[in-house]
């Protein structure tokens, strides 16, 4: 049965994104397609990224590596987050590279790779202001010094340094400048200890395209993967990057109400004149926030009309006004393509009062996901 509503993933614009980013940075990229990808189908976005030059692919757990792996992907993955049960031997033995943040993780890692026989690629993280995992103050030379005796032994490899950044996407933040001083000491220490990491990085979307001291040997996108400014349309650098999903879906309903009509639950709308309303088959629990009331708009009729009334649970209510709008007409939610000026995922997340990844990650599984594998559309 065909689906109420479709997410069209783009491919060709999380290519042309690989290769924007890649050019502006100088430095190679790590795509990062944790949380299913951001939406878009983690291994989908996987193979199209690799397919434009993308080094290495990060995801946030096991089960997410583990899944590439599954699907067939064997390019070279970080993962990062875990509890420190968790069945590291597994990761090991699929060649995926363990980020690793406190030493109780190092030394079940350490253990894992013991019991298989074959050492584990390990990418150690400092925290250098984010103040989430990574390792800060005097616990990050004990890190070290832990993982250079598991080294020596052969029970893990360091293959790299890692950190994460709080603000890049802030232009002019004082605190990039401050978190790279503090991971460049980070790294000092490292290889004071005696390691030696192939891999040093820092630079997330934002930093990637503002920041060159944060680029060192890799920059990982998230955000600009898939096409959205990771300065919120604020000039902070992001040139060039294309949107990859367009949420579609059509009118299940439309009513012709006179003036004093209240709409949807409360109601907290109530038309002031007489007015066409049209119903959609989308509500919260398919990723439209339910704060987005009184804001939000979607592209129907040739132009921008309002979502009116409370978001429900699985449908929406748009004013048309005296638009010519009939049942199965096409409505785009978010998603810029040539022939539109649709709103895209960032004025929803403005709307919503929250990010993008909220609403990218947001998009449910009742939503079909379809993918295009030609040219982007040019625009």
């Amino acid at each position: 049965m065909a689906a109420l509503a479709e997410a069209e993933i783009d491919l060709a614009a999380i290519a042309r994104n690989v290769r924007t980013v890649a050019t502006a940075a100088g430095t190679p990229v790590m795509a990062v397609v944790k949380a299913d990808g951001f939406g878009h189908g983690a291994a989908a976005v996987a193979r199209a990224a690799l397919g434009a030059g993308a080094r290495w692919l990060g995801v946030t757990s096991a089960a997410e590596a583990l899944a590439l792996r599954s699907a067939g992907v064997t390019a070279p993955t970080l993962s990062w987050l875990y509890r420190p049960d968790e069945d590291f031997a597994a990761l090991i033995a699929a060649g995926v590279d363990v980020g690793v943040s406190t030493p109780v993780h190092l030394r079940a890692v350490a253990d894992a790779a013991r019991r298989l026989g074959a050492p584990a690629m390990v990418q150690l993280k400092a925290d250098t202001g984010l103040s989430r995992n990574g390792a800060a103050g005097e616990d990050w030379p004990e890190l070290v010094a832990w993982a250079r005796k598991y080294e020596v032994e052969g029970s893990i490899r360091v293959r790299g340094v890692w950190s994460h950044l709080a603000d890049a996407d802030v232009p002019g933040s004082p605190a990039v400048p401050r978190q790279v001083a503090a991971f460049e000491e980070a790294l000092r220490i490292a290889r004071g200890a005696g390691l030696d990491p192939d891999l040093v990085h820092l630079a997330n979307s934002a930093a990637a395209l503002s920041a060159p001291r944060t680029r060192f040997d890799l920059c990982r996108i998230g955000l600009a993967l898939y096409g959205v400014d990771p300065f919120g349309g604020t000039g902070g650098g992001a040139v060039g990057l294309r949107a990859a999903m367009t949420l579609r879906t059509t009118v299940v309903n439309v009513k012709r109400v006179p003036a004093g009509t209240g709409v949807s639950y409360g109601p907290d709308h109530v038309t002031s004149r007489p007015t066409t309303l049209a119903l959609l088959p989308l509500g919260y629990a398919d990723g439209l926030p339910r704060a987005t009331e009184g804001r939000a708009a979607v592209w129907l009729a040739g132009r921008r009309c309002p979502v009116v009334g409370r978001v429900a649970m699985d449908q929406c209510v748009v004013d048309v006004g005296d638009a010519p709008v009939t049942i199965g007409d096409p409505v785009v939610v978010f998603g810029r393509r040539c022939d539109s000026a649709a709103p895209t995922v960032t004025e929803w997340a403005r709307w919503a009062g929250t990010n993008p990844h909220e609403i990218l990650t947001g998009i449910g599984a009742r939503v079909a996901r379809s993918y295009l594998h030609g040219e982007t559309e040019k625009s």
